[in-house]
């Protein structure tokens, strides 16, 4: 499916069991291309490429404890001193971004409290500021670009 995106230039190849998979440059390994990993992968590169997000302040299915359970989410975005300053949820492309998906990346952001919340199916996409003081949520018209938001 065609996604909401620019393209760029991926490596992609033919596992042994005949599967695709693409190059993860974040996690520095093979892995098997899903329709969701073809949008984290496409966001990733569009976010690095597009909007000026450096590529080692991205990090890739990370751990966190939510009620006690571990979760893992789908990637970060780190500010220059290591706290997390956007996490970000990806979907397939025919899931739709409904309540339950900011509901899920809520969860996480209760134990990393970062400042932007993304979303995306790679079809549509959702950028939120949080502001942790008065308990509001900004929904932004445009993803910003990696000066704005330090």
């Amino acid at each position: 499916m065609k996604l909401n995106l620019p393209n760029f230039d991926m490596q992609f190849r033919e596992s042994t069991s005949g599967k695709v998979e693409i190059f993860d440059i974040f996690r520095k390994r093979w892995v098997r291309l899903t329709p969701e990993e073809n949008v984290r992968q496409s966001f990733l590169y569009y976010l690095m490429m597009e909007k000026n997000f450096p590529e080692s302040l991205i990090g890739v299915e990370r751990k966190v404890i939510v009620n006690k359970r571990e979760r893992r989410f789908d990637a970060v975005i780190f500010n220059r001193y290591g706290k997390p300053e956007i996490l970000l949820e990806f979907k397939s492309p025919s899931v739709k971004l409904n309540q339950s998906a900011f509901d899920q990346i809520a969860a996480y952001n209760f134990t990393l409290e970062a400042k932007f919340l993304m979303l995306s199916n790679g079809l549509t996409h959702y950028c939120v500021k949080i502001d942790h003081v008065n308990r509001k949520l900004l929904f932004l018209k445009n993803i910003p670009d990696y000066y704005e938001i330090r």
